[in-house]
């Protein structure tokens, strides 16, 4: 019989990769991956280190496991990722269930390190920095992937040392994998049954093998038949070069969405980041892609509340964010990283006040004549629910935003549209909801397919509807399952409806567990 491991990720897509190339090689030791915690033989937590307090989140996740397996045999307990990089003796030394810390660039590693844990009951930790060995044994593990959207890896690692990043610390500097080596992933992928690759590093546009750039892949990639679309995150604003840019006119399987995460709209929180370009740059950028392909859009990444931004540069922000017109924004309020160049800086307040005007700004057009900045303000400060909980400020802050999206499909009244949003969760007292409700908000559904801006397709809708409404809870989270596999709702246009209504269609015997 074989051992199972269940894999628990945070972060980013390249830890999303990265959980999978750490499933297809356990497999090779016996390990079935297994989506129950409570039948798992290794549990592996897979983890981040960008957002605040993300090592504590990590000793909450492990008093979790703790506390399900305090009446049954412990499963080898397994950190691995950016903060078992940034904290591993320490790891080791606060929490004796963790048997193995494992860094990102030792996954290659992770059998062995099992089997000698298993074998002399030594607890352990692989932190040494090897990209290149570890891309080297990954060619001979097959990428069992049978998503139709797959990541591929082809970068990673970051020499830029923003000093608020934590990154070059746990990734290490810039590696480029050889061509040749992409494409012959590429290509097994293809014949897996993707029809979407999605090239992933840190700075994913700074991959240069050889003669070779990120330009030179995406044109290559497009030969093969069976791939329908392209996309690549995430960028640097220094390092979108023009063979990058003039590929947006050549390619017609690159998807025209640019994430090009800019951080600050003021060239002195730029400075102070250690950003190495300035807005100007950003700027031409914008423009030449416009030129280009006027359909272009872009999205973005900004910290708000850097140490030293002062109100001017935030209102130099917003004025940015104008005229950009972002079609969606990842914003979040600074939080030092242990180790970075910003960790002892001193912070700033009222942070909150300037996530909500940016909320407000972010969207084209807003002709509101009753949600203003000042009320907006009122509204983050009154509100009763946190941010995290399911019907806190970040859930109506999703339906602020995707209401004021359709508004412009719809011509829904803007103004109904924005009170509704808020007014809606007024009362709630954080209560859940139905799993067929859950399924059109989720993290994977409700974000939208494609450069089709975070709208379901009529078709996807109708099968959705149609297909789940009338299902049994357990058959709604199989068929969940089924589209998650897939790689969540942006790829749910590549198939028709035939192939969607089969693809949730779950008998008796398939419900999930």
């Amino acid at each position: 019989m074989s051992k199972k491991i269940f894999i628990k990720t945070f972060g980013c897509q390249m830890n999303e990769y990265d959980s999978n190339r750490i499933f297809d090689t356990v497999k090779e030791i016996g390990f079935a991956k297994t989506h129950n915690i409570d039948e798992a033989d290794c549990y592996l937590l897979n983890t981040c280190h960008i957002r605040d307090k993300a090592k504590e989140k990590v000793y909450h996740e492990i008093g979790r496991v703790k506390k399900k397996f305090k009446s049954k045999q412990k499963p080898i307990v397994i950190v691995a990722g950016c903060v078992a990089q940034a904290e591993n003796e320490e790891m080791l030394k606060r929490e004796p269930y963790i048997d193995l810390v494992i860094g990102p660039q030792a996954y290659h590693k992770i059998n062995n390190k099992i089997e000698e844990y298993l074998d002399k009951k030594k607890r352990l930790d692989e932190t040494e920095f090897d990209a290149i060995s570890k891309f080297n044994f990954f060619e001979n593990i097959k990428n069992s992937s049978q998503k139709i959207s797959s990541f591929l890896t082809i970068q990673e690692g970051c020499d830029k040392f923003c000093h608020f990043c934590v990154v070059p610390y746990t990734r290490g500097p810039e590696y480029s994998r050889p061509f040749d080596k992409i494409m012959s992933e590429a290509k097994i992928l293809a014949n897996n049954g993707v029809k979407e690759i999605i090239l992933l590093g840190q700075n994913v546009n700074a991959y240069s093998n050889e003669n070779y750039r990120l330009s030179d892949l995406i044109i290559e990639i497009e030969k093969i038949p069976e791939i329908l679309r392209i996309r690549y995150t995430t960028s640097h604003p220094k390092d979108m070069t023009d063979d990058l840019i003039e590929t947006y006119g050549k390619s017609k399987k690159l998807m025209p969405l640019v994430h090009l995460p800019v951080q600050s709209g003021s060239n002195r929180v730029l400075e102070l980041m250690n950003r190495k370009h300035v807005i100007e740059d950003y700027i031409e950028v914008y423009n030449k892609l416009k030129e280009i392909n006027p359909s272009i859009k872009f999205s973005s990444d900004f910290i708000i509340g850097y140490p030293g931004e002062n109100e001017n540069d935030f209102y130099d922000t917003l004025n940015l964010i104008k005229k950009i017109k972002f079609i969606n924004s990842y914003s979040f309020i600074f939080s030092p990283r242990p180790g970075t160049a910003a960790a002892n800086l001193n912070l700033i307040e009222k942070n909150e006040n300037r996530v909500a005007s940016m909320v407000n700004f972010s969207f084209e057009p807003n002709n509101s004549k009753v949600l203003s900045i000042e009320l907006l303000d009122h509204l983050l400060e009154q509100f009763p629910l946190g941010r995290s909980v399911i019907h806190g400020k970040d859930h109506w802050m999703r339906v602020l935003y995707n209401g004021r999206m359709l508004t412009r499909e719809t011509g829904a009244n803007l103004n109904v549209v924005e009170l509704f949003s808020i007014i809606h969760d007024c009362k709630r007292d954080n209560d859940d909801y139905d799993l067929v409700r859950r399924l059109f908000t989720s993290q994977e559904l409700h974000l939208g397919i494609s450069d089709r801006e975070f709208g379901l397709l009529p078709s996807v809708n109708r099968v959705l509807t149609r297909e789940l409404a009338d299902l049994t809870d357990l058959k709604v989270r199989s068929s969940v399952q089924k589209l998650n596999s897939l790689g969540g709702s942006f790829c749910l246009d590549l198939l028709n409806e035939s192939e969607l209504t089969d693809l949730l269609e779950v008998d008796d015997n398939q419900e999930a567990a």
